[in-house]
């Protein structure tokens, strides 16, 4: 990935905010008829090991898990908050029209060495720990012990874990820091109006 360096972030609490904020993952993996993906809902510990730990599982019927077996090399892409950016939003551009369209993004590459985790335990933890939090804005949160217990042992095995032991973490954030003061914050206004929340906020945060 190309980042310049006023786009680069290296802070691992703001690289954990991204993966946090938005979990589904993209599994890039390399294998023998070349490149693929899987997009997956991640765990992500950002204090075990060197940069942290992410946790996912697959159908038992997805063949990555057998094509990229223990010790593979892989990356999974998180893709954080986007939106066209049109020059009438900055200022300057009513004043000189030397501005053109871009497009804003905050995104985390997560590079690691994947482990395959075929064992009930693990992926029962797993479910578990992504059910009460995503489950957890829900009025009556649903939980594991609503289900039958043999249809949920029958469920259970039909998923493998996959567990990745990160080893870098490459951050970009482009947020208009690149623009005149002025400029990026009329910018976020303008996504602010359009709903555009949680970039709209990144953008003024930026520095």
């Amino acid at each position: 990935m190309y980042v310049p360096d006023h786009f680069a972030e290296t802070r691992p609490d703001a690289l954990a905010r991204i993966i946090h904020a938005h979990p589904l993952g993209m599994l890039v993996t390399h294998g023998q008829h070349g490149l693929d993906a899987d997009h997956l809902p991640f765990e992500f510990d950002a204090g075990a090991g060197a940069h942290g730990v992410l946790s996912a599982h697959v159908a038992r019927a997805n063949p990555v898990w057998q094509r990229c077996p223990t010790g593979t090399p892989v990356m999974v892409v998180f893709r954080g908050a986007e939106a066209y950016v049109s020059p009438n939003w900055y200022p300057s551009k009513h004043e000189a029209h030397r501005q053109v369209p871009t497009w804003n993004y905050e995104v985390v590459h997560a590079h690691g060495t994947l482990t395959v985790r075929d064992d009930e335990r693990f992926v029962r933890g797993l479910v578990a720990r992504l059910t009460r939090r995503h489950e957890a804005a829900e009025a009556a949160p649903w939980k594991m012990g609503d289900a039958p217990p043999e249809f949920l042992d029958a469920l259970l095995r039909g998923i493998v874990g996959l567990e990745i032991a990160v080893t870098s973490l490459v951050g970009k954030r482009k947020l208009s820091q690149n623009k005149d003061t002025r400029d990026r914050l009329g910018a976020a206004d303008t996504l602010q109006a359009r709903g555009c929340d949680e970039l709209a906020q990144s953008m003024r945060n930026a520095v």
